[in-house]
């Protein structure tokens, strides 16, 4: 049992020090920066989404100028 126990251990932190066992991008530099340039749209239109989602995209209805509002 502490055998295992200890094998556990070690598997563990092994793999807490080299990362992901499965590598998220490619070893080739050319499809791993086209992986990269996916992935930084990817963000920037989840960006894009959450605006639209919130309304935050809208065009603002103040006008440039300061009015009165009262009778003149």
């Amino acid at each position: 049992m502490r055998s295992l126990v200890f094998t556990v251990l070690v598997a563990f932190a092994v793999s807490s020090n080299i990362g992901c066992i499965i590598p998220a991008y490619s070893g080739d530099p050319n499809r791993r920066a086209r992986q990269l340039v996916i992935t930084s749209e990817n963000l920037r239109m989840a960006l894009e989404e959450w605006e639209r989602f919130w309304l935050l995209d809208q065009p603002s209805h103040l006008s440039p100028q300061r009015t009165h509002g009262g009778i003149l």
